[in-house]
């Protein structure tokens, strides 16, 4: 009994060490794809998600970012920090409550001209209802879980 205790302890702190190994832009630990391959620039001219292409692609902040057009590529080489989303590309939402999670590239709000991703459906909604609120927490929280 006490030997799966401690392995559950090791393992519970080994998935929290990794939440807040903050990456330059969320990558989801499997590929470093930036928003899952997702075009960062289409979010901004076509106010959708658009799968990137590989032949378009540069590097930016130790994460490869795939466009859909070459025209797309180099908007975001000339203005990288224009494009790029909000706190690495986590989830906002789950920035605002102090925390991290991945994203789904569907589910995004541009506001005020910047780029802002989610987690799920039900924290989108939450985040759609008071973005102004969580924006403000999640400021403040960003540079503290970047310090960790």
């Amino acid at each position: 009994m006490k030997v799966s205790m401690l392995s559950i302890y090791i393992g519970l702190l080994f998935l929290s060490i990794n939440a807040y190994a903050i990456e330059s832009i969320n990558t989801r630990g499997f590929s470093k794809e930036a928003i899952r391959g997702y075009d960062t620039v289409a979010y901004f001219i076509k106010g959708k998600a658009i799968k990137g292409n590989a032949k378009f692609s540069t590097v930016y902040q130790e994460a490869t970012w795939l466009f859909e057009s070459q025209s797309n590529l180099d908007l975001f080489v000339a203005s990288p920090e224009k494009y790029a989303p909000q706190y690495g590309g986590y989830c906002a939402y789950a920035i605002a409550r102090n925390t991290t999670a991945s994203i789904r590239p569907e589910l995004f709000t541009i506001y005020k001209g910047k780029l802002y991703l989610n987690f799920n459906n039900g924290t989108n909604n939450r985040w759609i209802r008071n973005k102004e609120k969580f924006i403000k927490k999640a400021d403040a929280n960003w540079p503290k879980m970047l310090a960790h």
